[in-house]
């Protein structure tokens, strides 16, 4: 990974797609341990607003912490908790499958979201990718998101026991669940021409 530094405080759109367009997540269970492993090597240095694992790709919407809630290794190596969530799960899958050399592209893709409007069309873009490229009729029930823990606010961000999910500023934004909602079955029709594409 480009060791690029990420700026405390700052909102990020994180993604990256498979090698040569390989799929990334083979299994079920795939998914999962890559979640685990962005509770593991990503929480000590950012918030997570927002996530959907597909296939061959992946988007995170996210925040880097303060500095001062940032472990003293990490603050001026902002970057090197990616570089190990990519590392160990690249290793396993290699590990799994047989498989050798890089899992991902060579470089991670981030943008800087720049205010709240750009993050509520963001997350909305994540959350609708599943049907923008043909992996689900339905975003709502699409299993690898982070859509349906913020509609079930009981369960906001348990994910099979990973709490990784910092939902209560994301659901500031959009003031209640039914707004949430709403929102997203707006934004439905124009946000593919409002995002670029990986």
């Amino acid at each position: 990974m480009k060791q690029d530094f990420f700026e405390p405080g700052i909102v990020y759109h994180i993604f990256n797609r498979g090698n040569n367009k390989e799929n990334i997540f083979k299994e079920e269970k795939n998914y999962t341990y890559f979640l685990s492993l962005i509770e593991k090597y990503l929480s000590p240095v950012s918030e997570i607003y927002a996530f959907c694992l597909l296939k061959n790709h992946f988007h995170l919407a996210l925040r880097i912490k303060d500095e001062d809630f940032i472990e003293n290794k990490y603050r001026t190596k902002t970057y090197l908790p990616f570089s190990n969530l990519f590392n160990a799960y690249t290793k396993s899958i290699n590990k799994m499958y047989n498989r050798t050399g890089s899992l991902f592209q060579e470089h991670l893709h981030r943008k800087r979201v720049e205010d709240e409007d750009y993050l509520m069309q963001l997350i909305a873009y994540i959350h609708l990718n599943p049907v923008k490229h043909g992996f689900s009729d339905d975003f709502k029930s699409y299993p690898y998101s982070s859509y349906k823990y913020y509609k079930d606010l009981t369960g906001l961000g348990d994910l099979l026991g990973l709490k990784i999910l910092n939902g209560e500023y994301i659901m500031s934004l959009f003031g209640d669940a039914a707004n949430f909602e709403y929102w997203h079955n707006l934004n439905k029709l124009y946000l593919e021409d409002r995002m670029d594409d990986i």
